[in-house]
């Protein structure tokens, strides 16, 4: 056979495409569809004070929904991987997109607790959790070969933009036109954003013929991103889940994210508002402090998605979670004392809320490799929302057993000082087999 005609019969690799990737697109519709998610999963924030004073319901008995619409977005996140592989992120998402916006819409025919349960807590947390940290780091393994971590921080800061975006407008729509058109307005958000997802959103560059970002000249997009098979979700899902309970690491990664979902989404997420109404704090400035926290996290985690592309991360999350608790832990302070005390806490914890999710990631995958890390870190991502949904439960009885959340808060910034210990034994016994001499 001739040089010629064997160049002939060798497959052509993936065309590199125009100038402008088109992941960047994709990352485009990602973020978009985690900021609407973003913005309904800050809505309970808003809706605490409200639903209590309309139907005598308690902080408890309200925080009891919010539980388990925490637990039900952290649980779902390792079978939403499995349902990547099965029927695509494209498909995922947009069953995801409907199932909030027909959830939270819904919220406004609700008059009894279990209600709230049934429609807040398991509809719109199913729906919430088929979009929630696994599916950006599946969307840039796939997509990006270079920059993963800086693209991680960027995806992971629409959380922070969504409640910018959102809860100012809805804190003040509930004060001015009732909590229900709150409701209607961000469900109409999760409607309108569906058939973009549907037009732009593709699963792998490879159906439209190219490599991922960043890719070298002769890198396929299976040497980049290796294409996982077609099982069931739930299969894959537990098959997960088996090896991770068998790792060292993966128990230090899940409890110390653990400790990050309860000391953030499950405490301050949930009721830095209701505390600040407690204080004599406006609620619609207190949602403003949120949303303030959301502009100073936009830039806090993609930086620090920046930095774990270039650092260690056991080391950038030892400070991550040490900081965090000598925020909570002056939290108290702060909501008694002057207006300044107030702000400077929304400074400090804000650049540091969910800072801990680009390296996280990065050290997941570098536990368990790239081609698993988005159903290895949906099962880490649900010990997150467990921790959550156990603090926002524990610190509603808490404000309704002893009159405020003082022990919450203490609670929560003591245990973030342990996480900063934990997280630098991780990967440690790698470190060191990587650096024993020959």
């Amino acid at each position: 056979m001739s040089h010629a005609s064997a160049h002939q019969r060798t497959p052509a690799p993936p065309k590199d495409g125009p100038r402008f990737h088109y992941a960047w697109l994709v990352i485009a519709a990602t973020f978009l569809t985690l900021l609407i998610t973003a913005g309904i999963r800050s809505t309970p924030g808003v809706l605490i004070v409200p639903l209590e004073q309309e139907f005598g319901w308690s902080r408890a008995t309200i925080s009891l929904s919010v539980s388990v619409n925490l637990l039900l977005f952290g649980l779902m996140g390792p079978f939403a991987a499995g349902f990547f592989d099965r029927i695509g992120i494209r498909r995922t998402m947009a069953i995801a997109l409907a199932l909030l916006a027909g959830g939270v819409g819904a919220t406004v025919f609700m008059t009894k607790p279990w209600h709230m349960i049934l429609i807040w807590g398991i509809v719109v947390g199913c729906g919430a959790g088929m979009t929630a940290y696994s599916l950006s780091a599946t969307v840039v393994t796939r997509w990006f070969a270079r920059s993963q971590g800086t693209v991680m921080g960027v995806l992971t800061a629409s959380s922070a933009t969504g409640q910018l975006l959102f809860l100012p407008i809805l804190a003040r729509l509930a004060h001015h036109h009732g909590w229900r058109t709150a409701a209607i307005a961000i469900a109409s958000a999760a409607a309108v954003i569906l058939p973009l997802v549907l037009l732009v959103m593709r699963d792998r560059p490879g159906q439209i013929g190219l490599r991922p970002y960043g890719a070298d000249e002769g890198e396929t997009e299976a040497a980049a991103a290796p294409q996982a098979k077609a099982v069931n979700p739930f299969t894959a899902a537990l098959d997960g889940l088996k090896v991770g309970l068998r790792s060292v690491d993966f128990w230090l990664l899940a409890g110390s994210f653990f400790i990050c979902g309860a000391s953030t989404n499950g405490l301050i997420g949930t009721h830095l508002i209701p505390a600040c109404v407690d204080h004599g704090i406006p609620e619609v400035r207190a949602a403003g402090l949120l949303a303030m926290m959301g502009i100073l996290d936009l830039f806090g985690t993609t930086f620090s998605g920046w930095l774990s592309d270039r650092y260690n991360c056991r080391y950038l999350l030892f400070c991550y979670y040490g900081f965090r608790g000598l925020s909570l832990l002056w939290l108290p302070h702060a909501l008694s004392g002057p207006e300044w005390t107030l702000s400077a806490f929304a400074v400090f914890y804000g650049l540091d809320w969910i800072a801990t999710v680009p390296p996280t990631v990065k050290l997941t995958a570098e536990a368990f490799g790239t081609k698993n890390v988005g159903l290895m870190f949906g099962w880490i991502f649900a010990s997150h929302q467990v921790g959550a949904a156990l603090a926002a439960s524990f610190a509603g009885s808490v404000r309704t057993w002893l009159g405020d959340y003082t022990v919450a808060f203490i609670l929560s910034g003591a245990i973030c000082l342990l996480a900063s210990g934990l997280v630098l034994k991780i990967n440690r016994r790698k470190l060191e087999v990587a650096i024993e001499p020959a």
